[in-house]
């Protein structure tokens, strides 16, 4: 599966951490050219590039972007336009946190529009513009892959998601449309659906611990989800392995969901 990866070029949104940085990493490894995104610790991103092309032999860029300014997509991908030849898979995996998501990340009756438009903005408009000028290089080269990181948040009820999960229901959403549309280019759409993933931004939940612990205890498999095991997700619906999967939502949850 390594070989067809290679001399290939991946753009991911919100590369430096987390579920991003996994996949990052699950793809320089198949020797997968990386352009990535960060939100403002430019120092970070910058190195993290030099030693992705140190450590895998592959040519690695990392760009600015506000996940909020949607629009500025078109920008970013004439920026990547001049740093590498081709774009074969797309991944809009940024997030929000902190004081964006005020008045989202909160119960049903504390919800304010302008936290839930932020939360949609990052989620839902930045996928549609990303996957819009994604689709266009790909389509140059004969096809791609696109892919939404979701979240089981959509399905099953978790303190203060209301905002989260209804924006990740909406591109599931989406992205069956796009890959409906899209298919006749050769491009497919999917989404990675996770449940509750270890990461920063989940530690920042206030009930963080619970729903670590619930995880766990609601997994036949005894344990919370790792970023690794959305990125090996990812790379699978990259593939030739998955060149008839298209339109779906491919749930990681550890059977926390079914239980």
């Amino acid at each position: 599966m390594t070989n067809e990866f290679k001399g290939k070029t991946l753009v991911i949104s919100g590369g430096t951490r987390g579920i991003g940085r996994a996949i990052v990493l699950e793809f320089a490894a198949a020797g997968v050219n990386i352009a990535f995104t960060y939100n403002s610790n430019e120092e970070l991103a910058t190195s993290q590039a030099a030693e992705l092309e140190n450590t895998y032999g592959i040519k690695a860029r990392a760009y600015a972007l506000n996940i909020l300014e949607p629009e500025t997509y078109k920008e970013l991908f004439a920026k990547i336009d001049e740093d590498f030849a081709r774009v074969d898979f797309f991944i809009s995996n940024a997030i929000i946190s902190g004081r964006a998501v005020a008045g989202g990340y909160t119960k049903f009756m504390r919800l304010k529009p302008r936290g839930i438009n932020n939360i949609f903005t990052a989620t839902v408009n930045a996928f549609v513009v990303g996957a819009q000028e994604a689709a266009k290089r790909m389509e140059a080269v004969g096809g791609g892959s696109i892919i939404s990181l979701s979240s089981t948040g959509n399905l099953v009820y978790i303190e203060n998601y209301a905002g989260h999960g209804t924006a990740k229901a909406a591109v599931e959403a989406m992205a069956r449309y796009a890959a409906t549309e899209l298919g006749e280019k050769n491009i497919r759409v999917n989404v990675v659906s996770g449940g509750p993933i270890e990461t920063d931004a989940l530690r920042a939940f206030t009930n963080y611990e619970e729903v670590r612990d619930k995880t766990a205890e609601l997994s036949p498999l005894g344990r919370m989800g790792q970023p690794e095991d959305l990125a090996g997700a990812c790379l699978f619906l990259c593939s030739s392995k998955a060149s008839w999967v298209t339109g779906h939502t491919f749930i990681v949850d550890g059977g926390t969901t079914f239980k």
